[in-house]
């Protein structure tokens, strides 16, 4: 391979990794269809990249995306702009806008900005329509003992199915651009300890982010837990959530099924929805798509995660009126929904 020999990964590693990666993209990517990597300068995405580097040479672009939020950030993002040099691969760094991570959750702003910034960084700047992108593809390290943390985390919240499955292995970049590039996470079934070693190849240099042991934060005390118990073994709670990943698949099959089936739209105006003999969960998945496409349809920009949506349906149910993110839903036969009528000032 090109570049630094010190930095390739054992055979076996590699290979593993050939088949983790097409099993997503059904394809080994070449010059002409690049995967890109999304890597921070943390043992996991290191490993990743090591790996990608190893497995396909000339056919590997990657980014670090610089928050802004710490004083570290740069000095990271160089190191990692040094490996890639040494791997002989292109580098570049992305930084978020202040603007974007003013208000509201930080991280989940930082998350969907980072993926957009990705997702711009993929699709590069090809002129012509059937040009090829930067990177057909964006690889992201979540690994198993993330699926494992992110398990309990919803479990102690009380998720259902949704929550606690474990997270795609492949799906859109971002959801709202019609092309968008493929998000594509090989290393789930892999562990962080058997990504350390891969990436102590690297040098001291590994990122280390002091949220991950600090105790204000959610995740780190679940880690701490994981660490702590034999009891909770990280690839078991891996499993049950890639099983519950398999149910959540099935439900959004069942899902789109229903939806076709019962559903009316009336000149772009309401929705009426035929629930009659669906179990629970269904209404639920329904309902969402109803107040989804009313939303959208009307140009609303409210924004909501599904909080709510639980008594709303039992609302209905109960044969009482409900409204939620803007949305007015009324009983009978038929559910309808339109937008709820704009509040009186006072």
């Amino acid at each position: 391979m090109a570049g630094d020999a010190g930095l390739i990964p054992d055979p076996a590693a590699i290979a593993r990794f050939r088949a983790d990666l097409e099993a997503l993209t059904g394809e080994a990517p070449s010059p002409g269809r690049r995967l890109g990597v999304a890597v921070s300068g943390g043992g996991d995405s290191l490993a990743l990249l090591l790996l990608a580097a190893a497995a396909y040479p000339g056919a590997v672009v990657a980014a670090t995306v610089d928050h802004g939020l710490r004083a570290e950030a740069a000095a990271e993002a160089a190191m990692v702009g040094a490996v890639c040099s040494r791997l002989r691969i292109p580098h570049d760094v992305l930084s978020v806008p202040d603007r974007v991570l003013f208000a509201g959750n930080l991280q989940e702003r930082a998350r969907l900005a980072r993926y957009w910034l990705l997702a711009a960084w993929a699709i590069g700047k090809a002129e012509r329509r059937d040009a090829p992108g930067h990177a057909a593809w964006v690889a992201t390290a979540h690994q198993q003992d993330d699926v494992a943390e992110t398990f309990l985390m919803r479990a102690r919240r009380g998720a259902g199915v949704g929550g606690l499955a474990a997270m795609a292995a492949r799906r859109p970049l971002v959801r709202r651009l019609p092309e968008p590039p493929l998000l594509v996470r090989p290393l789930l079934d892999w562990s962080r300890a058997t990504l350390a070693v891969i990436a102590a190849a690297a040098g001291p240099g590994v990122v280390s982010d002091p949220s991950n042991a600090d105790p204000r934060f959610d995740r780190s005390r679940i880690r701490a837990l994981l660490s702590a118990s034999a009891e909770l073994p990280a690839p078991r709670l891996a499993l049950a959530a890639r099983n519950l990943r398999d149910a959540e698949e099935a439900l959004a099959w069942v899902a789109d099924r229903e939806w076709a089936s019962r559903h009316e739209v009336v000149a772009y105006e309401a929705v009426l929805l035929d629930s009659a003999g669906l179990p629970h969960e269904l209404k639920r998945r329904l309902v969402r798509r109803a107040i989804d496409y009313i939303l959208a349809e009307h140009d609303h920009d409210t924004p909501w995660r599904g909080a709510g949506l639980e008594r709303f349906v039992r609302l209905l149910d109960a044969g009482r009126p409900a409204t939620l993110a803007g949305v007015l839903a009324r009983p009978g036969p038929r559910w309808r929904f339109t937008p709820a009528p704009a509040r009186r000032g006072s």
